[in-house]
């Protein structure tokens, strides 16, 4: 039996979007046989340094992590899409700072939350629906970062729950960055199969070493 706990942000700590229905957390607990737990730390709004905070909290008994962060440090930078600029490769050099800072957060994040010694997972930052005005701007823009949330993962040999697979559908969305009933429940079968993986399905396996 195990005890999974949710960390980061909004896309975990949902349940002020679903209108009364499951949050993502009560979906967890309902996709995990009898005698599993699911705890909620995810804090709507937190950016990846309020993770160090939310460990704080960590329940006795944990088993298992997974985190959903980036999303509100990306939203940080949501001005450099007005940024006028001379031409792509312009633009281009306007995310490396960025990047570069966030890389050091998420970095740092991702250290802080190995250093319990638990079995992690963490989340993607998913798209925008693709009927939202702006969606594809968006979509390449979240590039940069996702590349960063990869790229630590990897190198630390931690699973990837990839959201912008797993959120593919404008139902999937609450509004342009929270998932409704429907996306949490995706999100939940995502989350039980990187806790419980079933041998008969396919899985990606990442090389890096």
């Amino acid at each position: 039996m195990g005890h999974v706990v949710l960390l980061g942000d909004s896309i975990l700590d949902n349940g002020r979007y679903v209108d009364g229905g499951p949050d993502v957390v009560a979906q967890v607990r309902d996709a995990l046989p009898a005698g599993w737990d699911a705890t909620l730390l995810a804090v709507d709004g937190d950016v990846t340094s309020g993770v160090a905070r939310q460990l704080r909290a960590l329940p006795p008994g944990a088993t298992h992590l997974v985190v959903s962060a980036g999303g509100n440090d990306a939203l940080g930078y949501r001005h450099l899409l007005q940024l006028p600029v001379g031409g792509v490769m312009e633009a281009l050099l306007a995310f490396d700072a960025p990047r570069r800072a966030f890389a050091q957060d998420y970095g740092a994040m991702l250290d802080g939350v190995l250093a319990v010694g638990l079995p992690t997972a963490v989340c993607t930052i998913y798209d925008t629906p693709a009927s939202e005005p702006g969606s594809t701007v968006i979509r390449t823009a979240l590039a940069f970062f996702n590349d960063i949330i990869t790229r630590a993962a990897f190198a630390r040999g931690v699973s990837v729950v990839d959201l912008r697979l797993v959120c593919d559908d404008d139902g999937d969305y609450a509004n342009p960055i929270e998932p409704s009933v429907q996306g949490g429940a995706k999100i939940a079968a995502a989350i039980s199969a990187f806790l419980l993986p079933d041998p008969d399905r396919p899985s990606s396996t990442v090389l890096v070493r």
